[in-house]
């Protein structure tokens, strides 16, 4: 569970490295092959959207983007 903006941006960074590996997994192993590691990282990747999900709903998340300063919601992530 998502329970800080730091494990959050953990979380997000986890995201994008597993998106990547099963890119690569598609790539290098025709359908058929890898099934099982790539239905594992499917799982993860789920699981980490919706553990985003519920953190961006939380009190904490909208409190951080209140006091958020405005040069930073520009800033490139």
């Amino acid at each position: 569970m998502i329970s800080n903006a730091m494990e959050y941006e953990k979380a997000r960074e986890e995201l994008r490295l597993l998106e990547r590996r099963l890119e690569e997994l598609a790539r290098s192993h025709p359908i058929g092959s890898k099934g099982f590691t790539k239905a594992g990282i499917r799982k993860l990747i789920a699981r980490l959207h919706e553990e985003l999900a519920v953190y961006e709903g939380s009190e904490e998340a909208r409190n951080q983007r209140r006091n958020k300063p405005a040069w930073s919601a520009a800033a490139p992530r």
